[in-house]
């Protein structure tokens, strides 16, 4: 066993390169007026971007040349709906690990909510083709429309203390998952959970789980933001803090879309503990715009192809096509947009890692719900995507 492992590690020193070639500097430089908006106030923006290039050998194993740009893992920025990535993926393993103790659940068993006082909080799922509440469906809603309930009850299934000690495990060192996209949430207890068979008797129960610890941020640079925010409508003139708020490091999120692209590239330990079909369905639905989810909920108007996908897309609306295919979470709250993603250019045989965060919040007041998303931060990131696809295709 010792043998094995120092063998992978050896592999993953030389699938590591390393390059003076600085792709996003060069992209920033770019006269194109949506990247010029941010990039000559960059440090106010709190613009970092990683890019992670990937070469592949005779053999067809990736190769990764890294290219950062203001990445400061000490940072702060809010991470807002890309935590939902390794939640998804950790429901999954959750599932797995219940599996090898006995109890006979899957992604697709049927469940309901209910409060620690054993009253009924959720009982189905109306866009289900079935109305049916389950795992696998709520992870397709997370993907599809970053659905805020959907993670907030893949969040209890899991409990706090369970989330963070998985991410630290594979040494994602720099993330902690810390509460519910829910107002005035209990973050602290779970609900519980009753997962029925066909007959709809009870296969599993899961009583309401306390958590033991929280976790703080109070540590990192650029934790207190702004001049005010608004709280329960009034406003308070004192920056806001994020201390107990989620976070995920620019290098982490790059990291966890990393373990679920090439799993193999990563120590055993760091990586998820996923079945080959969790992995492609993980895959599949990241990889899916709503106009392709067959969900009639999804397909009313109200959602468009770049619904979700702010690199290269992100603003434009039925511009995508199968050439190009984006494997991504976004994120957007507090004024703070981001986008992890892996992006497959099978035309042209290309494939990259592209993760960035940026700020758009003019009057620096948080909680207003008055960001620069629509007229500023969702056109960089798209121009960012379409300007360095197009330069590694020109230097391929």
């Amino acid at each position: 066993m010792k043998k094995k492992t120092f063998l992978l590690y050896i592999s993953l020193i030389f699938l590591t390169c390393d390059t003076n070639l600085n792709r996003i500097e060069n992209v920033l430089k770019n006269t194109n007026p949506k990247i010029q908006y941010l990039t000559k106030n960059a440090a106010a923006h709190e613009i970092q971007i990683l890019l992670t290039e990937i070469k592949r050998d005779t053999l067809g194993q990736p190769c990764f040349i890294e290219t950062a740009y203001q990445v400061d893992e000490e940072q702060y920025f809010y991470p807002a709906s890309t935590a939902k990535l390794p939640i998804a993926a950790l429901a999954l393993q959750k599932i797995k690990e219940l599996n090898a103790n006995g109890i006979s659940i899957t992604a697709n068993t049927p469940f309901q909510i209910n409060t620690p006082h054993g009253e009924s909080l959720v009982l189905q799922d109306s866009t289900e083709f079935e109305g049916k509440l389950t795992l696998a469906h709520l992870i397709k809603k997370i993907f599809l429309v970053s659905d805020n309930e959907a993670y907030s009850y893949l969040f209890d299934f899991l409990g706090r203390d369970y989330i963070n000690a998985a991410l630290k495990e594979k040494g994602l060192t720099h993330t902690q998952i810390q509460h519910k996209f829910l107002l005035n949430a209990d973050n602290e207890n779970t609900w519980e959970y009753f997962f029925f068979d066909k007959n709809g008797d009870t296969l599993y129960h899961q009583n309401s789980i306390k958590s033991s610890e929280l976790l703080n941020n109070s540590n990192l640079k650029g934790i207190h933001k702004g001049k005010g925010y608004l709280k329960e409508g009034e406003l308070i003139n004192e920056p806001m803090d994020f201390s107990l708020k989620n976070r995920i490091s620019i290098r982490d999120l790059n990291g966890i879309l990393k373990r679920l692209i090439f799993p193999e590239v990563f120590l055993k330990e760091q990586q998820f503990n996923l079945t080959e079909s969790d992995y492609k369905f993980l895959r599949y639905w990241m990889s899916r715009t709503t106009t392709e989810s067959k969900i009639d909920a999804y397909n009313t108007g109200e959602y468009w192809d770049s619904y979700g996908k702010f690199l290269i897309y992100g603003d434009q609306k039925g511009a995508m096509h199968n050439r190009i295919r984006i494997y991504n979470k976004v994120g957007y709250a507090y004024g703070t947009l981001t986008d992890v993603a892996y992006i497959h250019d099978l035309e042209n045989e290309l494939e990259f890692f592209l993760t960035a965060t940026i700020l758009v919040n003019s009057n620096q007041i948080f909680n207003d719900d008055t960001y620069e998303f629509e007229q500023v931060g969702i056109p960089f990131l798209a121009a960012l995507g379409q300007e360095i696809l197009t330069d590694l295709q020109t230097n391929k």
